[in-house]
């Protein structure tokens, strides 16, 4: 499977980092087009996963022409015990774009094509992140596998 280099969804791009967007972020940089709080911590720990050309790498969420967080994933899908073709997602935004259904478009928006290919994600929350659990509720994260060994509940999200 080949996920686009942007995702687009009613609101929102996805973008793909390439290089230069890394050494950005991973400087501390700020950059046009970046909300004022983006980078974040989150995103600069986002960047030790990039990779150039791996479609499964990170992306900025853009949401009215500035990136205001980033979601992405842990690399490439890899049979599970099951067989089944998995991976892991992470997301975030800044604290200024949270509470208005963007973490959950964007987050539906990169399922889809993980879904139509048959590979199954999964997410390591931590139990006290209410609306990151809110998030991946919405977007059918169903299954419990119980936790990572930083105390995270990781969840699964069944094919449809």
């Amino acid at each position: 499977m080949a996920l686009p280099s942007v995702v687009v969804t009613d609101r929102l791009r996805l973008e793909l980092w390439d290089a230069a967007t890394v050494t950005a972020i991973r400087a501390g940089e700020r950059r046009a087009g970046w909300h004022p709080s983006f980078p974040r911590k989150d995103d600069a720990d986002a960047a030790g996963l990039w990779c150039d050309g791996n479609l499964w790498a990170p992306r900025s969420i853009v949401f009215e022409g500035e990136a205001v967080g980033s979601i992405g994933f842990f690399g490439p899908p890899a049979p599970a015990d099951d067989g089944v073709a998995e991976t892991e997602v992470g997301y975030g935004l800044v604290e200024e774009a949270r509470g208005r259904g963007i973490a959950t478009e964007a987050l539906l928006g990169v399922l889809g094509p993980c879904d139509a290919d048959g590979v199954r994600i999964r997410a390591s929350i931590a139990p006290d992140n209410a609306p990151s659990l809110a998030v991946a509720a919405k977007t059918g994260f169903t299954q419990i596998r119980g936790t990572n060994e930083d105390g995270e509940l990781v969840l699964v999200r069944p094919l449809p």
